[in-house]
């Protein structure tokens, strides 16, 4: 088996082309309003995501969707992204409508449901990315995006 030595400067070459595109990343998701990938702000979905975490977005028809998959969705007011788990589905006139709520909130997103049902399925943009029940991510690294966009 070949033995592979790295030196200083090639370890150091390595680190900063990574750390370079981490950044590319990290701004392209900034700017960007339909990216593949979204940047959680909040605990609402503590433990599982934390604030600055990168999560990837996997478009899927609604048929697709699960109870027990975390799905991004636009709020009722102002458009924003949220991402949150769906504990029930429930459907009226061939519309699905998703009961959703954060795994670190007491309640479901009432607030957030149309027709008193859920949220209806024309406001979800995708579910997280996952396999088996292990969501990926990338921790933390978007809190320096969150800076950057203010908040």
């Amino acid at each position: 088996m070949p033995v592979i030595v790295l030196t200083r400067g090639k370890v150091f070459l390595a680190i900063t082309i990574v750390l370079f595109m981490v950044l590319v990343v990290i701004l392209a998701l900034s700017l960007s309003h339909e990216a593949p990938a979204a940047i959680v702000k909040g605990r609402s979905m503590f433990p599982l995501l934390r604030e600055g975490d990168i999560i990837f977005i996997l478009r899927c028809s609604p048929e697709e969707i699960r109870t027990g998959d975390v799905v991004i969705y636009r709020s009722r007011y102002g458009g924003r992204l949220i991402i949150h788990r769906v504990i029930d589905i429930k459907y009226k006139d061939g519309v699905r409508y998703f009961v959703t709520k954060g795994d670190n909130n007491p309640g479901v997103d009432f607030t957030e449901f149309d027709s008193q049902l859920g949220v209806n399925q024309a406001r979800i943009v995708g579910k997280v990315f996952s396999i088996n029940n292990y969501v990926f991510k990338v921790p933390y690294i978007g809190n320096l995006a969150l800076v950057i966009r203010g908040g």
